[in-house]
Protein backbone atom coordinates (compact mmCIF):
# COMPACT_ATOMS: atom_id res chain seq x y z
CA UNK A 1 0.00 0.00 0.00
CA UNK A 2 1.63 2.82 -1.27
CA UNK A 3 1.40 5.95 1.30
CA UNK A 4 -1.28 8.04 -0.31
CA UNK A 5 -3.52 4.73 -0.23
CA UNK A 6 -2.79 4.37 3.04
CA UNK A 7 -3.76 7.81 4.38
CA UNK A 8 -6.75 7.58 2.44
CA UNK A 9 -7.88 4.51 4.02
CA UNK A 10 -6.85 5.65 7.45
CA UNK A 11 -9.20 8.81 7.17
CA UNK A 12 -12.25 6.59 5.84
CA UNK A 13 -14.63 6.52 8.53
CA UNK A 14 -15.46 3.35 9.43
CA UNK A 15 -19.45 2.16 9.09
CA UNK A 16 -21.32 1.71 11.17
CA UNK A 17 -22.52 -1.76 12.09
CA UNK A 18 -25.59 -2.95 10.36
CA UNK A 19 -28.42 -3.94 12.88
CA UNK A 20 -30.09 -6.95 12.28
CA UNK A 21 -33.79 -6.73 13.25
CA UNK A 22 -34.87 -10.20 14.89
CA UNK A 23 -37.90 -11.87 13.32
CA UNK A 24 -40.66 -12.92 14.96
CA UNK A 25 -43.39 -15.34 14.54
CA UNK A 26 -47.31 -13.24 14.56
CA UNK A 27 -50.28 -14.20 13.54
CA UNK A 28 -53.41 -12.32 12.97
CA UNK A 29 -54.70 -9.18 11.09
CA UNK A 30 -53.96 -5.06 11.16
CA UNK A 31 -55.99 -2.90 10.17
CA UNK A 32 -53.70 -0.32 8.70
CA UNK A 33 -55.00 3.34 7.75
CA UNK A 34 -52.22 3.64 5.23
CA UNK A 35 -51.47 7.17 4.43
CA UNK A 36 -51.61 9.03 1.24
CA UNK A 37 -48.27 8.72 -0.68
CA UNK A 38 -47.24 4.95 -0.20
CA UNK A 39 -48.32 2.33 -1.99
CA UNK A 40 -49.46 -0.63 -0.23
CA UNK A 41 -46.13 -2.92 -0.75
CA UNK A 42 -44.36 0.04 1.04
CA UNK A 43 -46.78 0.25 3.59
CA UNK A 44 -46.80 -3.60 4.16
CA UNK A 45 -42.88 -3.63 4.51
CA UNK A 46 -43.06 -0.73 7.30
CA UNK A 47 -45.33 -2.44 9.23
CA UNK A 48 -43.81 -5.82 9.16
CA UNK A 49 -40.54 -4.23 10.24
CA UNK A 50 -42.31 -2.06 13.13
CA UNK A 51 -44.07 -5.28 14.24
CA UNK A 52 -40.59 -7.81 13.45
CA UNK A 53 -42.84 -10.13 11.76
CA UNK A 54 -41.54 -12.85 9.83
CA UNK A 55 -44.32 -13.32 7.44
CA UNK A 56 -47.04 -11.05 6.51
CA UNK A 57 -48.99 -9.54 3.26
CA UNK A 58 -52.23 -7.22 2.28
CA UNK A 59 -55.34 -7.85 1.29
CA UNK A 60 -55.55 -6.00 -2.24
CA UNK A 61 -53.60 -3.17 -3.82
CA UNK A 62 -54.20 0.71 -3.09
CA UNK A 63 -52.88 3.34 -5.34
CA UNK A 64 -50.44 5.51 -3.23
CA UNK A 65 -52.63 8.30 -4.14
CA UNK A 66 -55.26 6.35 -1.94
CA UNK A 67 -55.64 6.36 1.79
CA UNK A 68 -57.63 4.28 4.04
CA UNK A 69 -58.29 0.73 4.90
CA UNK A 70 -55.88 -1.77 3.95
CA UNK A 71 -56.02 -4.78 5.94
CA UNK A 72 -52.61 -6.79 6.34
CA UNK A 73 -51.99 -10.09 7.35
CA UNK A 74 -49.48 -11.73 9.53
CA UNK A 75 -48.26 -15.38 9.49
CA UNK A 76 -51.18 -17.83 9.69
CA UNK A 77 -53.82 -15.21 8.34
CA UNK A 78 -51.97 -14.99 4.94
CA UNK A 79 -53.92 -17.95 4.37
CA UNK A 80 -57.39 -16.23 4.48
CA UNK A 81 -56.22 -12.93 3.08
CA UNK A 82 -57.71 -13.96 -0.43
CA UNK A 83 -61.39 -13.69 1.36
CA UNK A 84 -60.53 -9.81 1.87
CA UNK A 85 -59.37 -9.19 -1.74
CA UNK A 86 -62.27 -10.72 -2.70
CA UNK A 87 -64.93 -9.01 -0.61
CA UNK A 88 -66.67 -5.99 -1.90
CA UNK A 89 -65.11 -2.79 -0.89
CA UNK A 90 -66.25 1.23 -0.18
CA UNK A 91 -64.85 3.95 -0.69
CA UNK A 92 -65.04 8.17 -0.67
CA UNK A 93 -64.26 8.89 -4.04
CA UNK A 94 -63.99 13.28 -4.79
CA UNK A 95 -64.07 13.88 -8.05
CA UNK A 96 -62.67 17.09 -10.07
CA UNK A 97 -65.68 17.59 -12.51
CA UNK A 98 -64.71 19.90 -15.93
CA UNK A 99 -61.17 18.20 -15.12
CA UNK A 100 -59.42 15.43 -17.33
CA UNK A 101 -56.41 14.00 -17.30
CA UNK A 102 -54.01 11.73 -18.53
CA UNK A 103 -54.44 8.99 -15.60
CA UNK A 104 -58.03 9.49 -14.88
CA UNK A 105 -56.63 11.09 -11.76
CA UNK A 106 -54.66 13.72 -9.71
CA UNK A 107 -51.14 12.64 -10.71
CA UNK A 108 -52.02 12.86 -14.51
CA UNK A 109 -51.07 15.96 -16.85
CA UNK A 110 -54.33 17.90 -17.51
CA UNK A 111 -55.75 17.31 -20.84
CA UNK A 112 -58.99 19.67 -20.00
CA UNK A 113 -60.32 22.10 -18.01
CA UNK A 114 -63.75 23.67 -17.72
CA UNK A 115 -65.82 25.49 -15.60
CA UNK A 116 -68.84 23.17 -14.98
CA UNK A 117 -72.30 24.38 -12.53
CA UNK A 118 -74.08 21.04 -12.27
CA UNK A 119 -77.25 20.42 -9.44
CA UNK A 120 -77.37 17.79 -7.20
CA UNK A 121 -79.79 16.20 -8.98
CA UNK A 122 -77.91 16.16 -12.40
CA UNK A 123 -75.27 14.21 -10.77
CA UNK A 124 -77.43 11.74 -9.04
CA UNK A 125 -78.57 11.02 -12.06
CA UNK A 126 -75.34 10.19 -14.17
CA UNK A 127 -74.50 8.16 -10.95
CA UNK A 128 -77.69 6.50 -11.27
CA UNK A 129 -76.75 5.25 -14.97
CA UNK A 130 -73.87 3.30 -13.18
CA UNK A 131 -75.35 1.16 -10.03
CA UNK A 132 -75.61 -2.25 -11.19
CA UNK A 133 -73.54 -4.53 -13.49
CA UNK A 134 -71.58 -2.60 -15.70
CA UNK A 135 -68.68 -3.11 -17.82
CA UNK A 136 -65.26 -1.20 -17.24
CA UNK A 137 -62.57 -0.70 -19.71
CA UNK A 138 -59.39 -1.03 -17.32
CA UNK A 139 -56.98 1.76 -17.34
CA UNK A 140 -53.97 1.94 -19.36
CA UNK A 141 -52.31 3.38 -16.19
CA UNK A 142 -53.23 0.10 -13.81
CA UNK A 143 -50.91 -2.71 -12.50
CA UNK A 144 -52.53 -5.13 -14.62
CA UNK A 145 -50.12 -7.15 -16.74
CA UNK A 146 -49.76 -7.78 -20.38
CA UNK A 147 -46.86 -10.17 -21.22
CA UNK A 148 -44.57 -10.35 -17.98
CA UNK A 149 -44.99 -5.80 -17.70
CA UNK A 150 -47.59 -3.68 -15.45
CA UNK A 151 -49.80 -1.63 -18.05
CA UNK A 152 -49.11 1.27 -16.72
CA UNK A 153 -45.06 0.53 -17.75
CA UNK A 154 -46.65 0.53 -21.13
CA UNK A 155 -48.61 3.33 -20.79
CA UNK A 156 -45.35 5.82 -19.80
CA UNK A 157 -43.66 4.74 -22.54
CA UNK A 158 -46.92 5.86 -24.70
CA UNK A 159 -47.76 2.18 -25.65
CA UNK A 160 -51.34 1.54 -25.92
CA UNK A 161 -52.44 -2.04 -24.86
CA UNK A 162 -55.69 -3.22 -26.11
CA UNK A 163 -57.71 -4.42 -22.99
CA UNK A 164 -60.78 -6.30 -22.53
CA UNK A 165 -64.03 -4.89 -20.35
CA UNK A 166 -64.75 -6.35 -17.41
CA UNK A 167 -67.70 -6.85 -15.73
CA UNK A 168 -67.96 -5.41 -11.93
CA UNK A 169 -71.24 -4.55 -9.98
CA UNK A 170 -71.96 -1.11 -8.16
CA UNK A 171 -74.13 -1.62 -5.23
CA UNK A 172 -74.42 2.24 -4.64
CA UNK A 173 -73.39 5.11 -5.20
CA UNK A 174 -74.28 8.36 -2.70
CA UNK A 175 -73.42 11.99 -2.94
CA UNK A 176 -71.87 13.08 0.34
CA UNK A 177 -71.05 16.19 0.04
CA UNK A 178 -70.52 18.96 -3.17
CA UNK A 179 -68.48 22.25 -3.46
CA UNK A 180 -67.93 24.16 -6.84
CA UNK A 181 -66.03 22.02 -8.90
CA UNK A 182 -65.96 19.35 -6.62
CA UNK A 183 -68.01 16.13 -5.76
CA UNK A 184 -67.51 13.18 -2.98
CA UNK A 185 -69.07 9.88 -3.55
CA UNK A 186 -69.45 7.33 -1.09
CA UNK A 187 -69.25 4.31 -3.36
CA UNK A 188 -70.35 0.48 -2.85
CA UNK A 189 -68.70 -1.95 -5.72
CA UNK A 190 -67.58 -5.41 -6.47
CA UNK A 191 -63.69 -6.67 -6.22
CA UNK A 192 -61.71 -5.20 -9.35
CA UNK A 193 -63.56 -2.13 -10.18
CA UNK A 194 -61.69 0.99 -11.35
CA UNK A 195 -63.26 3.90 -8.83
CA UNK A 196 -60.79 6.35 -11.48
CA UNK A 197 -62.46 5.14 -14.27
CA UNK A 198 -66.09 5.17 -12.84
CA UNK A 199 -65.15 8.80 -12.24
CA UNK A 200 -64.27 9.22 -16.11
CA UNK A 201 -67.73 7.98 -17.39
CA UNK A 202 -69.60 9.42 -15.07
CA UNK A 203 -67.94 12.49 -16.09
CA UNK A 204 -68.36 11.52 -19.50
CA UNK A 205 -71.91 10.92 -18.96
CA UNK A 206 -72.52 14.48 -17.40
CA UNK A 207 -70.50 15.82 -20.61
CA UNK A 208 -67.82 17.86 -18.72
CA UNK A 209 -65.16 14.89 -17.91
CA UNK A 210 -63.84 14.42 -14.43
CA UNK A 211 -60.57 13.11 -12.76
CA UNK A 212 -60.87 11.43 -9.47
CA UNK A 213 -59.13 13.87 -6.96
CA UNK A 214 -58.65 12.11 -3.91
CA UNK A 215 -59.74 8.50 -2.67
CA UNK A 216 -60.21 6.91 0.72
CA UNK A 217 -61.23 3.64 0.96
CA UNK A 218 -63.73 2.66 4.17
CA UNK A 219 -64.47 -1.29 4.11
CA UNK A 220 -63.25 -4.36 2.76
CA UNK A 221 -66.30 -7.02 3.40
CA UNK A 222 -66.92 -6.96 7.02
CA UNK A 223 -64.18 -4.67 7.96
CA UNK A 224 -64.38 -1.13 8.58
CA UNK A 225 -61.62 1.85 9.59
CA UNK A 226 -63.10 1.38 12.92
CA UNK A 227 -59.93 -0.07 15.30
CA UNK A 228 -57.47 0.62 11.97
CA UNK A 229 -54.49 2.33 12.90
CA UNK A 230 -51.74 4.79 10.74
CA UNK A 231 -48.11 4.19 10.69
CA UNK A 232 -47.36 6.63 12.28
CA UNK A 233 -49.59 5.65 15.07
CA UNK A 234 -47.93 2.13 15.48
CA UNK A 235 -44.80 3.66 15.23
CA UNK A 236 -44.98 5.60 18.22
CA UNK A 237 -46.06 2.80 20.19
CA UNK A 238 -43.69 1.03 22.20
CA UNK A 239 -42.87 -2.48 20.57
CA UNK A 240 -44.42 -4.66 22.87
CA UNK A 241 -47.83 -2.95 22.42
CA UNK A 242 -47.56 -3.15 18.51
CA UNK A 243 -48.33 -6.64 19.06
CA UNK A 244 -51.41 -6.58 20.68
CA UNK A 245 -53.19 -5.06 18.00
CA UNK A 246 -53.36 -7.77 16.19
CA UNK A 247 -56.54 -9.39 15.75
CA UNK A 248 -57.68 -13.38 15.36
CA UNK A 249 -57.30 -14.65 11.59
CA UNK A 250 -61.77 -14.77 12.00
CA UNK A 251 -61.75 -11.43 11.80
CA UNK A 252 -61.44 -12.01 7.99
CA UNK A 253 -64.23 -14.53 8.23
CA UNK A 254 -66.73 -12.10 10.39
CA UNK A 255 -69.41 -12.45 7.85
CA UNK A 256 -69.60 -16.80 7.26
CA UNK A 257 -72.13 -18.55 9.51
CA UNK A 258 -69.61 -20.50 12.55
CA UNK A 259 -69.49 -24.69 13.38
CA UNK A 260 -68.19 -25.30 16.28
CA UNK A 261 -66.61 -29.39 16.66
CA UNK A 262 -65.70 -30.87 19.86
CA UNK A 263 -61.73 -31.83 20.91
CA UNK A 264 -62.11 -35.10 18.99
CA UNK A 265 -63.46 -33.77 15.86
CA UNK A 266 -61.67 -30.43 15.73
CA UNK A 267 -58.61 -33.01 15.63
CA UNK A 268 -59.64 -34.91 12.70
CA UNK A 269 -61.00 -31.46 11.12
CA UNK A 270 -57.31 -30.41 11.53
CA UNK A 271 -56.27 -33.30 9.92
CA UNK A 272 -58.15 -32.69 6.79
CA UNK A 273 -60.96 -35.26 7.30
CA UNK A 274 -64.49 -34.59 6.39
CA UNK A 275 -67.06 -34.22 8.97
CA UNK A 276 -70.51 -34.97 9.16
CA UNK A 277 -72.09 -31.74 10.92
CA UNK A 278 -75.89 -30.76 11.99
CA UNK A 279 -75.06 -27.63 9.69
CA UNK A 280 -77.00 -26.24 5.97
CA UNK A 281 -74.92 -25.99 3.13
CA UNK A 282 -73.07 -22.93 2.83
CA UNK A 283 -69.88 -22.00 0.48
CA UNK A 284 -67.72 -20.97 3.37
CA UNK A 285 -67.94 -21.14 7.24
CA UNK A 286 -65.91 -20.64 9.85
CA UNK A 287 -64.70 -23.39 12.22
CA UNK A 288 -63.65 -23.82 15.82
CA UNK A 289 -63.29 -26.22 18.45
CA UNK A 290 -64.51 -26.72 21.66
CA UNK A 291 -62.74 -23.54 23.39
CA UNK A 292 -64.09 -20.18 22.55
CA UNK A 293 -61.35 -19.06 20.89
CA UNK A 294 -60.15 -21.77 19.24
CA UNK A 295 -60.38 -21.31 15.37
CA UNK A 296 -59.60 -24.03 13.32
CA UNK A 297 -60.06 -22.64 9.82
CA UNK A 298 -61.94 -22.21 6.95
CA UNK A 299 -64.43 -24.63 5.29
CA UNK A 300 -67.49 -25.42 3.19
CA UNK A 301 -70.40 -27.75 3.82
CA UNK A 302 -72.01 -29.55 1.65
CA UNK A 303 -74.99 -32.00 2.16
CA UNK A 304 -74.02 -32.35 6.07
CA UNK A 305 -70.24 -32.89 5.45
CA UNK A 306 -67.78 -30.49 6.74
CA UNK A 307 -65.20 -29.95 3.86
CA UNK A 308 -61.42 -28.21 4.99
CA UNK A 309 -60.33 -25.25 2.53
CA UNK A 310 -57.75 -23.51 5.07
CA UNK A 311 -56.33 -25.26 7.57
CA UNK A 312 -54.58 -23.85 10.83
CA UNK A 313 -51.60 -26.18 12.28
CA UNK A 314 -51.94 -26.91 15.74
CA UNK A 315 -49.16 -25.06 16.48
CA UNK A 316 -50.76 -22.26 15.15
CA UNK A 317 -54.32 -22.58 16.85
CA UNK A 318 -52.52 -22.89 20.25
CA UNK A 319 -50.39 -19.62 19.55
CA UNK A 320 -53.81 -17.74 19.24
CA UNK A 321 -54.98 -18.96 22.36
CA UNK A 322 -52.21 -17.91 23.98
CA UNK A 323 -51.56 -14.35 22.52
Amino acid sequence: MNPTTEATAEARPERAPRVRVARRPLHGVLLLDKPLGLSSNDALQKAKWLLRAEKAGHTGTLDPLATGLLPLCFGAATKFSQLSLDADKRYLATMALGVRTTTGDAEGEVLERQDVALSREQIAAACAAFVGEIEQLPPMYSALKHEGKALYEYARAGVEIERKPRRVTIHAIDIVDMHPGTVTLDVRCTKGTYIRTLAEDIGARLGCGASLAALRRTASGGLTLEGSISLSALEALPEEQRAALLTSPDRLLADAPEVRLSAAEATRFLSGVRRRVQAPDAPLVRVYGPEPRAFLGSAHVTAGELIADRLLTPPEVQALLSA
